[in-house]
């Protein structure tokens, strides 16, 4: 349970702006873990790659004009 909020916002916040980015190696050991779970769960991997790439391209085309003006200066 989050018990103090601020100090979970200055750690997203900093995250987001690259103060706190991960090295490859944790960003790979973090991705291999969200497979593994993904796999555990039964949803990876997709039957279909391609099912639902038109939204993936819709929602990535959005996510890359809004992370250009995401922190704050």
């Amino acid at each position: 349970m989050i018990k103090n909020m601020d100090i979970l916002q200055t750690f997203e916040n900093d995250f987001i702006c690259g103060k706190g980015g991960l090295s490859f190696d944790q960003a790979l050991a973090l991705f291999t873990g969200m497979w593994r779970e993904g796999c555990l769960l039964g949803v990876l991997p997709p039957k279909d790659p391609m099912e639902g790439i038109e939204i993936d391209i819709k929602i990535a085309k959005v996510l890359h004009s809004c992370s250009k003006n995401s922190c704050p200066d």
